[in-house]
């Protein structure tokens, strides 16, 4: 039962229906993944600006990377997270040392961003909501009878509607990004870029699982489905052992990592 208060991302939103206790900020880590989010692209902006030493500024929050993980190797803790971070992190510094210009370091982000709006927005388009998809595939995966399963959630118009709703915001979350952030790419406004992009990243994460859960909870617990989830049928839900095990880093990737969903 410890666990289920600490679901991450969209696994936080598949117990939606459960009647648990909702945290924002489980949801998106814990205080620790706050920090292990922000820290790397606060660290860069901050070196640059101090220094205008691009290669200092890569190797330090590179190293800085790399002990994030270390930590909580040395703490026996699960670094899955960490570790989708440091891949994350290390493409954006990759991509910055070879080009030799500080700017690109966002590159990542812009073109994640842009993959989550064009996917999210093909599931629109074929209805089938890419926020219910992947909360109903954590809640209860279909290992036979696809059809079925996908026919049950969508076949209810309330809870469809809020997927549908949830879906469009996200969508509106990504591109709010590019909007904002692309313009001082192209004109090299490292500073601003590199700002907008840590109050634009987990700030805005936080604040959409949120609104997430407030728009999806309630047609959830009235699914038929659901209802009686808390008692016979619990054990057998809990026994597909699906959601306990799921994070946020395995959606983007869209987002399994808080650096390609959050910070990004």
């Amino acid at each position: 039962m410890a666990d289920t208060k600490k679901r991450q991302g969209f696994a936080a939103l598949a117990a939606a229906g459960n009647g648990e206790d909702f945290s924002v900020i489980d949801a998106i880590g814990g205080i620790r993944g706050v920090v292990e989010s922000m820290l790397p692209g606060f660290v860069f902006v901050v070196m640059f600006v101090v220094t205008s030493d691009l290669k200092m500024t890569i190797i330090v929050s590179a190293v800085l990377a790399v002990l994030l993980v270390l930590v909580r190797l040395l703490q026996r803790q699960t670094i899955l997270g960490a570790l989708a971070g440091l891949i994350s992190v290390a493409i954006c510094l990759i991509w910055a040392w070879n080009t030799h210009e500080a700017r690109n370091y966002y590159m990542y982000g812009f073109l994640t961003n842009s993959i989550y709006i064009v996917v999210l927005a093909i599931t629109m388009a074929i209805r089938v909501p890419g926020v219910g998809f992947l909360v109903e595939f954590i809640r209860s995966l279909p290992t036979e009878h696809f059809r079925a399963w996908l026919a049950d959630w969508r076949g209810d118009r309330k809870l469809m509607r809020a997927y549908d709703i949830v879906t469009v915001m996200w969508i509106g979350v990504f591109a709010l990004r590019l909007v904002v952030q692309v313009p001082l790419y192209l004109t090299n406004h490292v500073t601003w870029l590199g700002t907008t992009r840590l109050l634009m990243g987990l700030p805005f994460w936080a604040l959409a699982i949120w609104i997430s859960y407030l728009l999806i909870a309630d047609p959830m617990r009235h699914h038929p489905k659901f209802k009686p989830q808390d008692d016979e049928d619990g054990d057998r839900d809990a026994g597909n052992g699906v959601e306990d095990k799921t994070e946020p880093d395995a959606v983007a990737a869209t987002n399994a990592n808080m650096d390609s969903g959050a910070e990004a």
